[in-house]
């Protein structure tokens, strides 16, 4: 059926060019007809491509309108509570960045690994947690390197971030050890609080796009905190990345 309409129409379209050719042949007629249907067909196509397009367009608008958020931890990897964050952030299909002690990776190697399987980015917070200060140079550089090693024969990774702890930080570290240090935007006070709820309240009534979120892997209440802040900032439309896309996207 659909066979005999083409035919039907490519007649009368023949004739009408006959009509248009006037004394010309029914030959010039049927040239005519076969540039009226290129130009048709390369109409019809640019049409079928223009959806195409448009739907990428609104597309990577979407993507670059996401407002992105960083959910950073500190002190881990604990054995039980990070484990309880890893399974409510992969539930969620969440990512975070954890900055780890050298002294807990090397007792639970197996988190370590675990947070990299599932897309988390690992960063270095000290092997003992000490504090940078004036007279001790050396020993927070060698707790440095002896972190990236330990991570580094877990991870088969090399070590680009730190979190100094309490933000103490030497500039030059930063091409003497190749690392960037990562501080914060938003802190809860996650460590001093046993109020779950509040916790969460306080990062929610704060946070903005691109903020980086600090707490701690050590507490339980700070997982719970954690979790329901994921859950009510999911709802308010933000995207949870890990720190390099904060920084340098």
């Amino acid at each position: 059926m659909r066979v005999y309409l083409m035919q039907v129409s490519a007649y009368i379209l023949i004739e009408k060019n006959v009509q248009r050719c006037g004394v010309m042949s029914r030959k010039a007629a049927i040239i005519l007809l076969i540039l009226d249907i290129l130009v048709g067909l390369s109409l019809f196509f640019a049409g079928i491509n223009k959806p195409s397009e448009y739907t990428n367009a609104v597309a990577e608008q979407g993507e670059d309108e996401r407002r992105k958020i960083a959910l950073t931890f500190d002190d881990g990897p604990h054995p039980y509570y990070t484990e309880q964050l890893l399974d409510g952030l992969k539930e969620r299909g969440v990512v975070a960045t954890f900055f780890v002690t050298g002294e807990h990776a090397k007792l639970h190697p197996d988190v370590i690994k675990r947070m990299q399987e599932e897309g988390h980015l690992i960063g270095n917070h000290t092997y003992s947690h000490i504090q940078l200060t004036k007279s001790n140079r050396e020993k927070f550089k060698e707790e440095l390197i002896a972190t990236n090693e330990v991570l580094k024969e877990i991870t088969g990774e090399e070590v680009e971030y730190v979190r100094p702890p309490y933000g103490s930080w030497d500039k030059s570290f930063e091409s003497e050890l190749n690392m960037f240090p990562v501080l914060w935007t938003v802190d809860p006070l996650d460590w001093s609080s046993r109020n779950a709820s509040r916790i969460t309240e306080k990062i929610v009534n704060k946070v903005g796009e691109n903020d980086i979120i600090l707490m701690h892997d050590y507490y339980d209440t700070s997982v719970t905190a954690a979790l329901q802040t994921v859950d009510e900032l999911l709802e308010e439309g933000y995207t949870f990345v890990t720190v390099e896309e904060i920084l340098f996207d």
